[in-house]
Protein backbone atom coordinates (compact mmCIF):
# COMPACT_ATOMS: atom_id res chain seq x y z
CA UNK A 1 0.00 0.00 0.00
CA UNK A 2 1.31 3.41 -0.67
CA UNK A 3 0.12 6.24 1.58
CA UNK A 4 0.46 10.34 1.80
CA UNK A 5 0.14 11.27 5.49
CA UNK A 6 -0.08 14.64 6.64
CA UNK A 7 0.56 13.59 10.37
CA UNK A 8 3.79 11.93 12.12
CA UNK A 9 5.10 7.99 11.09
CA UNK A 10 5.74 5.75 13.73
CA UNK A 11 8.39 3.27 12.88
CA UNK A 12 7.48 0.70 15.47
CA UNK A 13 3.75 0.30 14.41
CA UNK A 14 4.83 0.29 10.14
CA UNK A 15 7.27 -2.26 10.87
CA UNK A 16 4.69 -4.38 13.60
CA UNK A 17 2.28 -4.11 10.53
CA UNK A 18 4.91 -6.11 8.04
CA UNK A 19 5.35 -9.09 10.15
CA UNK A 20 4.09 -12.28 8.38
CA UNK A 21 5.44 -15.88 8.93
CA UNK A 22 5.86 -16.17 4.67
CA UNK A 23 8.40 -14.05 5.13
CA UNK A 24 11.94 -14.54 5.91
CA UNK A 25 13.22 -11.19 5.74
CA UNK A 26 12.02 -7.87 6.20
CA UNK A 27 13.99 -4.55 5.20
CA UNK A 28 13.12 -0.93 5.84
CA UNK A 29 14.19 2.47 4.82
CA UNK A 30 13.54 6.08 6.80
CA UNK A 31 14.12 9.18 4.89
CA UNK A 32 14.78 11.78 8.09
CA UNK A 33 14.62 15.76 7.80
CA UNK A 34 18.30 16.27 8.93
CA UNK A 35 20.25 19.43 9.53
CA UNK A 36 22.12 19.95 6.13
CA UNK A 37 21.86 19.91 2.78
CA UNK A 38 24.82 21.34 0.23
CA UNK A 39 26.92 22.78 2.72
CA UNK A 40 23.65 24.97 4.39
CA UNK A 41 22.36 24.82 7.30
CA UNK A 42 18.98 23.81 7.16
CA UNK A 43 15.85 24.11 10.05
CA UNK A 44 13.14 22.49 8.85
CA UNK A 45 11.13 20.61 5.59
CA UNK A 46 8.32 21.11 3.89
CA UNK A 47 6.73 18.72 1.35
CA UNK A 48 3.86 19.24 -1.04
CA UNK A 49 2.09 16.78 -3.39
CA UNK A 50 -0.47 16.17 -6.11
CA UNK A 51 -2.09 13.23 -4.12
CA UNK A 52 -4.41 12.04 -6.53
CA UNK A 53 -1.53 11.27 -8.97
CA UNK A 54 0.95 10.34 -6.58
CA UNK A 55 -1.16 8.08 -4.76
CA UNK A 56 -1.74 6.20 -8.33
CA UNK A 57 2.01 6.48 -9.21
CA UNK A 58 3.25 5.03 -5.63
CA UNK A 59 0.69 2.26 -6.04
CA UNK A 60 2.58 1.41 -9.67
CA UNK A 61 5.76 0.88 -7.86
CA UNK A 62 4.52 -0.65 -5.26
CA UNK A 63 3.26 -3.08 -7.80
CA UNK A 64 6.42 -3.32 -10.25
CA UNK A 65 8.46 -4.66 -7.19
CA UNK A 66 5.81 -7.12 -5.67
CA UNK A 67 6.10 -8.59 -9.09
CA UNK A 68 10.05 -7.52 -10.07
CA UNK A 69 10.95 -9.22 -6.67
CA UNK A 70 8.74 -11.68 -5.75
CA UNK A 71 7.33 -10.48 -2.36
CA UNK A 72 5.43 -11.22 -0.06
CA UNK A 73 4.47 -7.48 1.08
CA UNK A 74 5.42 -3.83 0.56
CA UNK A 75 4.53 -0.37 1.33
CA UNK A 76 5.74 2.97 1.52
CA UNK A 77 4.36 6.06 3.17
CA UNK A 78 5.36 9.77 2.47
CA UNK A 79 4.40 12.87 4.32
CA UNK A 80 3.40 16.02 3.41
CA UNK A 81 3.09 19.70 5.29
CA UNK A 82 5.84 21.10 7.61
CA UNK A 83 8.18 18.78 9.15
CA UNK A 84 11.16 19.74 11.98
CA UNK A 85 14.38 18.02 12.14
CA UNK A 86 14.85 14.25 12.83
CA UNK A 87 10.89 13.76 11.63
CA UNK A 88 10.33 10.92 9.52
CA UNK A 89 9.79 12.00 5.75
CA UNK A 90 9.54 8.75 4.03
CA UNK A 91 8.79 5.17 5.66
CA UNK A 92 9.74 1.83 2.97
CA UNK A 93 8.87 -1.48 4.63
CA UNK A 94 9.41 -4.58 2.59
CA UNK A 95 9.13 -8.26 3.58
CA UNK A 96 10.43 -11.16 1.14
CA UNK A 97 11.29 -15.18 1.84
CA UNK A 98 15.08 -13.92 0.83
CA UNK A 99 16.96 -11.04 2.45
CA UNK A 100 17.93 -10.32 -1.28
CA UNK A 101 14.74 -9.66 -2.59
CA UNK A 102 13.88 -8.17 0.33
CA UNK A 103 17.50 -5.09 0.21
CA UNK A 104 16.74 -4.92 -3.60
CA UNK A 105 13.32 -4.01 -3.58
CA UNK A 106 13.22 -1.47 -0.90
CA UNK A 107 16.19 0.00 -2.67
CA UNK A 108 13.84 -0.15 -6.23
CA UNK A 109 11.11 1.33 -4.39
CA UNK A 110 12.49 4.38 -2.55
CA UNK A 111 14.58 5.43 -5.94
CA UNK A 112 11.42 5.39 -8.11
CA UNK A 113 9.17 7.17 -5.38
CA UNK A 114 11.86 9.68 -5.54
CA UNK A 115 12.16 9.54 -9.41
CA UNK A 116 8.66 9.49 -10.23
CA UNK A 117 6.14 10.53 -7.78
CA UNK A 118 4.99 14.54 -7.81
CA UNK A 119 6.57 14.99 -4.58
CA UNK A 120 8.21 18.53 -3.89
CA UNK A 121 10.49 19.47 -1.14
CA UNK A 122 11.16 22.81 0.35
CA UNK A 123 14.15 23.65 2.37
CA UNK A 124 14.27 26.47 5.37
CA UNK A 125 17.06 27.32 5.82
CA UNK A 126 19.05 29.42 9.15
CA UNK A 127 19.94 31.73 7.17
CA UNK A 128 16.02 32.66 6.55
CA UNK A 129 16.27 31.62 2.89
CA UNK A 130 14.11 28.79 1.63
CA UNK A 131 14.28 26.69 -1.50
CA UNK A 132 12.50 24.02 -3.47
CA UNK A 133 14.88 21.53 -3.49
CA UNK A 134 15.89 19.16 -7.28
CA UNK A 135 16.64 15.58 -5.55
CA UNK A 136 19.19 15.37 -8.65
CA UNK A 137 21.82 17.51 -7.23
CA UNK A 138 23.10 15.00 -4.95
CA UNK A 139 23.26 12.41 -7.14
CA UNK A 140 19.25 11.34 -6.90
CA UNK A 141 16.43 11.04 -9.48
CA UNK A 142 15.03 14.05 -9.75
CA UNK A 143 11.45 14.70 -8.77
CA UNK A 144 8.99 16.07 -11.52
CA UNK A 145 9.55 19.93 -11.84
CA UNK A 146 7.31 21.38 -9.39
CA UNK A 147 4.26 23.26 -10.82
CA UNK A 148 3.77 27.33 -11.09
CA UNK A 149 1.78 28.83 -8.20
Amino acid sequence: MFRISSTALDPAVLHAAQRNVQAGACVTFEGWVRDRNEGQPVRSLEYEAYEPLARAEGERILAEARERFALVGAECIHRVGHLQLGELAVWVGVTAEHRAAAFDACRYIIDEAKARLPIWKKEYYASGATAWINCATRGEHAAPARPPG
